[in-house]
C-alpha cells in the first residue's frame, strides 16, 4: 500500500473514531446526567478511544501535509476537492466515473507508484 493511501485510510478511520467519540461522549455524559457513573469501564473505554485520537493526530497532519498545496498550513475546500479528485482518477482503472468493489479492493493490494504532489 502506497504510503499516500495509507495516509487517506488513516483519515478516514480518525473521521470515524471522532465522530463515534462525540457520540460515546454524549451518551455517558447523559448518563451520568441522570444517574451515578455504573464503573470505570465506561471511563476506560473513553480513555482508551482518547490515545486512539491522539494516536492519529501524525497521519492527521502528513495528510495535510499532502493536501495543502499553498502550504498555508491549512486545506482549503478546492485544495481537499482536488486532491479527491485526484484519488478518485487513481482509483477508477477502468476509467467509467465509479468506483467498484473491485476497484477499490485492488487499490489497497497493489500500489500505485508515484508522490501526489
Amino acid at each position: 500500500m502506497t504510503e499516500k493511501r495509507k495516509i487517506i485510510l488513516i483519515a478516514v478511520a480518525i473521521g470515524t473514531i471522532a465522530a463515534a467519540g462525540t457520540r460515546v461522549g454524549t451518551a455517558i455524559a447523559a448518563q451520568n446526567t441522570g444517574a451515578q457513573a455504573q464503573s470505570s469501564g465506561a471511563t476506560a473505554d473513553s480513555k482508551q478511544k482518547e490515545k486512539k485520537l491522539v494516536a492519529g493526530e501524525g497521519e492527521a497532519k502528513r495528510l495535510l501535509l499532502l493536501m495543502d498545496r499553498d502550504q498555508n498550513g491549512k486545506v482549503s475546500r478546492q485544495e481537499f476537492m482536488s486532491f479527491m479528485e485526484e484519488e478518485f482518477q487513481l482509483l477508477d482503472v477502468n476509467k467509467d466515473g465509479e468506483l467498484d468493489v473491485r476497484e477499490l479492493t485492488q487499490s489497497r493490494l497493489v500500489p500505485h507508484g508515484g508522490v501526489h504532489r
